[in-house]
């Protein structure tokens, strides 16, 4: 016999069915909303994980009032520059320069100078380079390379999804607390200051780097014959099949000894870990196996 306040009040049958009903509902107005931003912003929700596509939503749920998914559906088709904010928010931006230094001390001390032994010029690509500071840390240590070998020459793909932030990539003006993590030298040689007191890259370092906007999950990569392919802090966000199908891609658009470095907290999944060897498996540095 149940007793009030001794155990947890039953489930009534009547109950359980409203309750899967309300769920029914709830995901119906969340696939329907999906399915508008894939028509919108063309991002395919169902590539990242569904956990991460819901806390995103929930951010932007709550800063506009919006009761459920349904409601935030009205908001965003009711108001247009709602989309690119939550476009922002699906796709976040979290860099620096020079984010995890050892990293960038292996690709000088060892990565580049393994490249260049082998050939003068070399093919980048900075797969989802958010506002630019990776390609440009990479550029600022290229350009040491090339003053000490005129030979030396270099091209680097820097792509992102976010048009917004790859416009500020390319403009290439960064607040002063930006620079935290340079040096005096670098900041003088490859930064002009602004009168704002923010600064801008010089142009050097620009010639080095094409911005153009690309999908990760269009299955195509920006370019072929890669001799580097630098993807960090990036897949941490994809379904275990996306993060697969994306490793296939850059092993075949590397050349035969070309480089793959992933994010500290990243792994390669068991499907496509037979397609790289680890030269540094703290740095997360990989190069294609054949």
């Amino acid at each position: 016999m149940y007793v009030e306040g001794a155990y947890p009040a039953p489930i009534t049958p009547r109950a359980l069915r409203d309750y899967q009903q309300i769920r029914e509902i709830q995901m119906d107005d969340f696939a329907a909303l999906k399915h508008y931003i894939e028509q919108t912003l063309k991002i395919q929700c169902n590539n990242y994980k569904e956990d991460y596509i819901k806390r995103r939503l929930l951010s932007r749920m709550r800063s506009t009032n919006s009761a459920n998914y349904e409601d935030y559906l009205k908001f965003l088709k009711a108001n247009p520059p709602e989309l690119e904010t939550l476009r922002n928010a699906l796709t976040i931006n979290v860099t620096e320069f020079f984010r995890d230094g050892d990293v960038y001390e292996s690709l000088k001390k060892d990565v580049l100078p393994d490249l260049f032994s082998k050939r003068k010029r070399l093919r980048i690509w900075c797969a989802g380079c958010s506002t630019g500071e990776e390609p440009y840390s990479i550029a600022m240590i290229i350009h040491d390379f090339m003053a000490h070998d005129k030979e030396v020459s270099v091209q680097i793909f820097a792509t992102d999804i976010d048009k917004v932030v790859l416009a500020k990539a390319q403009e290439g003006i960064y607040l002063q607390k930006a620079m935290a993590k340079l040096t005096e030298s670098q900041i003088q040689r490859h930064f002009i200051k602004l009168p704002d007191g923010n600064y801008q890259v010089k142009p050097h370092l620009k010639e080095l780097i094409r911005f153009r906007p690309h999908d990760l999950m269009g299955g195509n990569p920006v370019s072929r014959w890669l001799d580097l392919i630098t993807c960090r802090n990036v897949t941490i966000y994809f379904t275990e099949k996306q993060k697969d199908d994306l490793a296939q891609v850059f092993h075949d658009a590397l050349v035969s000894d070309g480089y793959y470095i992933m994010g500290k907290t990243e792994y390669l999944g068991r499907q496509v870990e037979h397609l790289f060897t680890a030269k540094n498996s703290v740095q997360k540095i990989f190069v294609k196996k054949e």
